[in-house]
């Protein structure tokens, strides 16, 4: 059976970015360091070319393509956290040095790749059998940028 993983590219940061990613998301580890042969595109003889890894138990691979990547939004990394102090150490580890926030527990990393940060509770609420519960979920979660589980709580209840 074939193994899955995600690829990201970076200019020249593969291996600092996933040492970062590795560091703040538990259950992860770097499985290999792959580096340059010869000269290439990218860079010279010995340059790190592409790190294997796995983040929260996850498959990825890191590439440094020589120029950086733009990530649009369709795709991003997401992270379910069991609490709202999990969600704040995420959030403020990935929007540190030149990352920025979106929307609805959307950021974007100091490289530019998106991540989603929710809270384990937020499905479960927004699939509540009541519909005004959920919809109250919904809007109140529109309405954040970092998700906010007590604030959640709130509009479910009402």
């Amino acid at each position: 059976m074939p193994k899955v993983s995600t690829c990201l590219w970076f200019g020249k940061d593969a291996e600092m970015a996933v040492r970062f990613y590795v560091s703040v998301v538990p259950g992860s580890s770097i499985e290999n360091i792959q580096r340059s042969p010869g000269m290439w595109p990218g860079g010279e003889a010995g340059d790190v070319i592409l790190v294997t890894f796995t983040l929260g138990g996850q498959s990825f691979q890191a590439l440094n393509g020589g120029a950086p990547a733009s990530y649009g939004t369709a795709a991003s990394i997401s992270v379910t956290c069991a609490d709202q102090a999990e969600v704040d150490r995420l959030w403020a580890a990935l929007t540190a040095d030149g990352g920025s926030e979106i929307q609805c527990g959307w950021l974007r990393d100091r490289w530019g790749v998106p991540w989603q940060i929710v809270p384990e509770i937020l499905p479960r609420l927004l699939a509540d059998p009541d519909p005004t519960v959920s919809a109250r979920v919904f809007a109140a979660m529109t309405e954040m940028v970092k998700l906010d589980i007590a604030a959640l709580d709130r509009a479910a209840a009402g």
